[in-house]
């Protein structure tokens, strides 16, 4: 691979691929995205399927946001067993867009919707809220400061319906991260979660807005299959809902 190539504003990703999969970089040193070539719905990186966990608490969203493309696995995902959900997707690297047909993202339909759009701006014009907003939106210098201020979560948490999740994905000893979690935490005003991954290279932080009105749930037991998820959509994720769920039963209740 060759460093990254610079366009006007944003850089130009790697694509790299091998007999089994194709993955995404903005440097040789990271995985941005990772797509099985036989499995392309798949969420290959364990950090992906712990974001998915939300489906605990919120099993059938009707709409959810995105901030940060990739190679499109949550939204494959989400678009592939999640029939109800109608997701916008955030990208502001036209680079990483072009490569939607590369890694199979669906096309913009009724059920998903990419933008180009700058993450910040976005979630400061949401006028109908969503029940689930994922950030996972990083450059090839990292956390973009818009995506990363007590401003920005702020407009996070306002466009969130009562009730509902916000879920960041930190790598793991990233500079910064603990004083993100504390504007998370100020921004909701409510529970906030943080799960490792199984390979502990990443952090996924989930933060629940408060409704009064739908407490919620308490200790949890035995995970049951979310209604509607498909049995093997449900095996991929039970390890990493099974460490989520471990982490809500050990807070303090």
């Amino acid at each position: 691979m060759s460093e990254p190539e610079p366009d006007g504003d944003h850089v130009k990703p790697y694509v790299h691929e091998d007999a089994h999969s194709r993955t995404l970089h903005f440097s040789i040193h990271e995985v941005q995205s990772q797509m099985w070539l036989q499995a392309p719905d798949a969420l290959a990186l364990p950090y992906t399927r712990v974001m998915m966990g939300f489906l605990l608490f919120h099993p059938s969203p009707e709409r959810m946001a995105m901030v940060g493309l990739g190679g499109g696995s949550i939204a494959k995902f989400c678009h592939a067993h999640l029939p109800g959900t109608r997701l916008d997707v955030v990208e502001v690297n036209p680079h990483v867009i072009a490569l939607r047909e590369a890694f199979r993202t669906p096309p913009d339909g009724e059920r998903v919707q990419v933008m180009r759009a700058d993450g910040a701006e976005f979630v400061q014009r949401v006028t109908v809220p969503y029940d689930v907003i994922l950030l996972d939106g990083y450059d090839d210098q990292g956390l973009p400061a818009a995506l990363s201020s007590q401003v920005f979560y702020d407009g996070c948490a306002r466009a969130l319906r009562p009730g509902g999740v916000l879920v960041a994905n930190f790598p793991a000893g990233l500079r910064g991260a603990k004083a993100c979690i504390q504007r998370i935490r100020r921004a909701l005003g409510g529970l906030v979660l943080q799960v490792s991954d199984e390979d502990m290279a990443n952090v996924v932080v989930m933060a629940f807005k408060p409704d009064p009105e739908a407490p919620l749930p308490g200790r949890m037991g035995v995970l049951t299959r979310p209604v509607g998820l498909s049995e093997p959509a449900w095996t991929s994720l039970l390890s990493a809902c099974a460490r989520l769920a471990e982490v809500w039963n050990a807070r303090p209740h």
